[in-house]
């Protein structure tokens, strides 16, 4: 299906790995105040990252707190899916089905993630707080009417770090 808001030009060019990186430590701030490791950031055509978002899990135990889907939401308030879709949502693990419907929905033109799904799950286990869909985004993305651009996992190693010591000491 064509995309409703894509351009014909082709999305930047960005430094993915300093981006991701920035969702990373993004995620180690969450972890530091007890809420679980993720973070994402959603970066402009230009470069310019617009925001930042930890996971919001604490302090209400909200399930559905997810830094992804929360940073969608704030952006899809903010902005327009015209300017979105040359935006690029980075995360520090890959959005699970809701998250990424979250980004599809608020018109967000690219996903750039570390950690994939699976390898979240064989990290998390069957841990009450994180019980992982093991659904990659791609699947969920290719079911939509518009282009979204997937990359990932990268630097897998490195988020899994994020989550390997969180989760065995919950």
């Amino acid at each position: 299906m064509p995309c409703l808001f894509r351009t014909a030009m082709p999305l930047p060019d960005l430094d993915h790995e300093a981006h991701l990186r920035h969702a990373f430590a993004v995620a180690a701030k969450a972890a530091d105040t007890g809420s679980h490791p993720f973070g994402a950031i959603l970066v402009g055509g230009d470069g310019t990252v617009l925001m930042e978002q930890g996971n919001a899990y604490l302090p209400d135990h909200d399930m559905t707190g997810h830094a992804e889907r929360v940073l969608a939401t704030r952006a899809s308030q903010r902005f327009r899916p015209a300017e979105l879709v040359d935006a690029t949502l980075y995360s520090s693990a890959e959005p699970c089905a809701m998250c990424a419907g979250a980004a599809y929905w608020a018109g967000i033109g690219r996903i750039v993630y570390g950690l994939s799904e699976s390898k979240l799950r064989q990290i998390t286990g069957n841990h009450p707080e994180n019980p992982t869909l093991d659904l990659p985004c791609r699947l969920v993305l290719e079911s939509g009417q518009r282009t979204v651009e997937v990359i990932g996992p990268m630097l897998e190693d490195e988020a899994a770090e994020l989550h390997r010591a969180f989760w065995a000491s919950r």
